[in-house]
């Protein structure tokens, strides 16, 4: 079975309070789910149209164990303590 990636791009971030709140929450929640994360900041370099944004790659087992995450009681929790505090995209890939 082929892993499965949970890559997170933040467009603008306007509460660095809430992001900080988010982060507390989220990092134990994902864990307990069984996503390691692999990247977590600013890129070293982009090319191409690449855009200066926060990064995130969170690996997990499988799709499923990444949206049961995403969709755990404890992640809920993170997302509300972010509330409208970032403005990010996520998405859930398959690994190769």
């Amino acid at each position: 079975m082929a892993k499965a990636y949970w890559v997170a791009t933040y467009r603008s971030v306007s509460n660095p309070d809430a992001l900080a709140a988010y982060a507390r929450l989220s990092a134990p929640a994902i864990q307990a789910a069984g996503g390691r994360i692999l990247v977590r900041g600013m890129p070293a370099q982009v090319y191409e149209a690449g855009l200066e944004q926060r990064t995130v790659v969170i690996e997990f087992d499988s799709v499923e164990q990444a949206r049961a995450a995403h969709d755990s009681p404890a992640y809920q929790e993170a997302l509300a303590a972010l509330g409208s505090g970032a403005e990010r995209d996520i998405r859930i890939v398959d690994g190769v």
